[in-house]
């Protein structure tokens, strides 16, 4: 259980970086100045990424606790997750400045892509025989 929990957490980290740095890549390529955004790349991309691991540390205790509530737990943290950023973008909304309608599309971008990884290592997690 260690080790898969551990490989799963290692795939979490590495695919926040390989977004992020392809993320940065395209920003330099497109010559999109983030500056002058609410909240910097880093930033968004070191909460998602808190905020995804400690939903997935959850479901790695429900998951020793009862495996039947792992599906839940992860409808249940995902949407506590939602309220959170939610909350972070309330400043990024209130501004409603053509400007910011990339901030906005970047915001949502990396909050679907952590949904997605988080998606995809619960299913990893849900699939392995107890």
């Amino acid at each position: 259980m260690l080790k898969q929990s551990s490989r799963s957490l290692l795939y979490l980290t590495g695919l926040a970086t390989f977004f992020y740095v392809v993320h940065k890549i395209v920003f330099h390529f497109l010559v999109i100045d983030d500056q002058d955004f609410y909240y910097a790349l880093e930033t968004l991309y070191a909460v998602f990424y808190i905020l995804s691991l400690i939903v997935f540390i959850i479901l790695l205790k429900v998951k020793a606790k009862s495996f039947d509530n792992v599906g839940m737990s992860f409808l249940l943290s995902t949407s506590v997750k939602m309220i959170f950023c939610f909350l972070l973008l309330k400043p990024i909304l209130k501004n409603a400045s053509p400007e910011n309608t990339l901030e906005k599309m970047n915001f949502f971008v990396i909050f679907m892509l952590f949904l997605a990884i988080e998606t995809i290592l619960t299913i990893r997690l849900l699939n392995e025989k107890q």
